[in-house]
């Protein structure tokens, strides 16, 4: 029986693919650790998902944030009068606004609000990529642990055995 089986893909965008362990005693004698190593190592490797996803959530939401600010929706009204204009100017940023040609100012948008929907596709691919990590890392502890547990069981009740004998 192998000790881990590693997934089709061993990281995505830096994040590290977290290792199934079928057999816990293969694993610890592979990584050459005790048992409260590898629940620290885990542990910290769970820390450290977490941490990413935070930082993926706040990206997300920055990114939807950005999308609806491009979007207009068909239900809103207003009453104004525009005389024919030849162009319009958007606020870029950072203090910067430029006047452009209403089909340049279009294709613009629509670009900006294309690369913003694509990047958001990404990032929440990479969430359900660390979401999967997080949970083969948190089965993996309760794996370790459990086993641990259950050779402390087996250690008292030999010692136990012996004793009445």
């Amino acid at each position: 029986m192998a000790s881990s089986s590693t997934s089709a893909v061993s990281e995505r965008r830096g994040i590290p693919a977290a290792a199934f362990v079928e057999d816990v005693q293969t694993y610890l004698t592979q990584s050459g650790l005790d048992v409260n190593s590898s629940l620290a190592f885990l542990q910290e490797r769970l820390q450290q998902y977490k941490l990413v996803e935070m930082k993926l959530l706040a990206q997300q939401r920055d990114l939807q944030a950005l999308i609806a600010d491009f979007e207009v929706s068909e239900g809103i009204y207003s009453r104004a009068r525009i005389e024919d204009t030849d162009s319009v100017c958007l606020w870029l940023g950072a203090n910067v606004m430029l006047e452009y040609s209403c089909d340049e100012a279009t294709n613009l948008l629509q670009k900006n609000l294309e690369n913003a929907k694509a990047s958001l596709e990404v990032l929440v691919d990479d969430l359900h990529f660390l979401r999967d990590q997080v949970t083969v890392t948190q089965v993996t502890i309760a794996r370790v642990y459990n086993w641990d547990v259950h050779q402390r069981r087996s250690k008292q009740a030999a010692a136990a055995a012996a004793k009445d004998s």
